[in-house]
């Protein structure tokens, strides 16, 4: 199997979160088999931004969404959503 890119969401509980220290968190949280290649900011609305995160990973198992899981239970974080996954 191949490799996969996936852009994950990962929404801040609100708008006083230090997003620089919860990409920190981010990076800490990937599997040794996940690679974070990119952790941007994106502005939703009324002040609030989302991390969006690219990250490479195997194409087998359910990885992208034990990757997932992990970010959920991430002090500061509302929600995450996986955007979208595609083939390398």
């Amino acid at each position: 199997m191949g490799n996969v890119i996936m852009m994950i969401r990962v929404m801040p509980a609100g708008v006083d979160v230090n997003l620089d220290e919860l990409a920190e968190k981010v990076r800490q949280s990937a599997p040794e088999n996940t690679e974070i290649r990119d952790i941007g900011i994106k502005p939703i609305a009324f002040g609030l931004k989302a991390l969006m995160v690219a990250t490479v990973t195997p194409d087998e198992g359910n990885i992208g969404e034990e990757f997932a899981s992990k970010l959920q239970s991430i002090e500061g974080v509302e929600s995450v959503t996986i955007e979208s996954v595609e083939l390398l």
